[in-house]
């Protein structure tokens, strides 16, 4: 959340252009969407189909427009010592599972949907995650993303720099500010039915609207504290948060419920039994040490 509102007013000052201090945009980027979440899961919906149509207009713009720009020898750099910097980012780019329990609920409980829905949610990202990359690493140098990197900047400030186009430019915010926000405003949804379900409060009047503030106010209140943390809070959410929730547990309640408890009911749904659990817990382990490594020497 933290991350998401640091960089959506980020990006909605760059949109904007007004001269005002980077904390407003923040502000104002979480006044203007948060109502929709307050309205609900319908309202998310119908907000979230205009955003992906955004998401799918953009991007094809992008491609079209971007290809005539690509040098393909940029590509030939490597540095297969620095990949495991990406774990963390790539956690969190694959972190939808807080909003399935939300789905469940939507789609009446039909399996068949939830699962073809996740599949496909993750199918689609990737494809158009791979496409990005090759576009951005083959039209930026090396030099141009470390130094948006040490400023705390996306991949899109230094295209227009590089490219000379501002249309290419101002397309790449806007495709930014569709995906940003279409998962922000997913994310916050998820985070509020959680809070409703554990603190055991109905979404009703005066009650939804504190629950609303748990959501929204901490994340904000630290994302003006600290301006220019979009891509830190992106690595330690998916450093630690999204790896431990997402990646460690399950496995080890897949294993807790097997071999401890014996709930043996029903289809196992992951193979290899445990083997492929343990492949999967000391992946997460040996990626949290890494974090921790680079937390430490950083």
């Amino acid at each position: 959340m933290i991350a998401h509102v640091a960089g959506g007013g980020e990006i909605l000052q760059e949109i904007l252009g007004f001269s005002m201090p980077s904390w407003c945009f923040a502000l104002l980027y979480v006044v203007l969407f948060s109502p929709v979440v307050y309205l609900g899961t319908n309202s998310v919906d119908r907000l979230n189909a205009f955003l992906f149509g955004g998401v799918i207009v953009t991007y094809l713009l992008f491609v079209f427009i971007s290809h005539e720009h690509v040098n393909v020898s940029l590509l030939k750099r490597s540095d297969w010592s620095k990949a495991y910097l990406a774990l963390p980012v790539l956690f969190t780019a694959f972190t939808y599972q807080v909003i399935v329990p939300t789905l469940v609920t939507y789609m009446e409980r039909n399996v068949k949907k939830i699962r073809l829905t996740i599949i496909l949610g993750t199918s689609i990202p990737l494809i158009v995650y791979l496409v990005w990359e090759f576009l951005i690493l083959s039209i930026l140098p090396y030099e141009s993303l470390a130094e948006a990197q040490k400023l705390g900047q996306n991949a899109i400030q230094p295209l227009k720099a590089v490219t000379g186009h501002p249309m290419l430019f101002r397309i790449g915010k806007a495709f930014a500010f569709f995906t940003l926000t279409a998962s922000y405003i997913a994310l916050a949804l998820a985070f509020l039915d959680f809070l409703a379900d554990g603190l055991k409060v109905k979404k009703r009047g005066f009650k939804k609207l504190f629950l609303c503030l748990l959501v929204f106010a901490p994340p904000t209140i630290i994302a003006i504290s600290y301006p220019n943390l979009f891509l830190v809070a992106l690595s330690y959410a998916g450093g630690y948060s999204c790896a431990i929730l997402f990646g460690l547990f399950p496995p080890i309640m897949a294993w807790v419920g097997r071999y401890r408890k014996n709930y043996t009911q029903g289809e196992r749904l992951l193979f290899g039994g445990k083997w492929m659990l343990s492949i999967l817990i000391f992946f997460i382990v040996i990626e949290l040490s890494i974090q921790i490594f680079r937390t430490l020497s950083q």
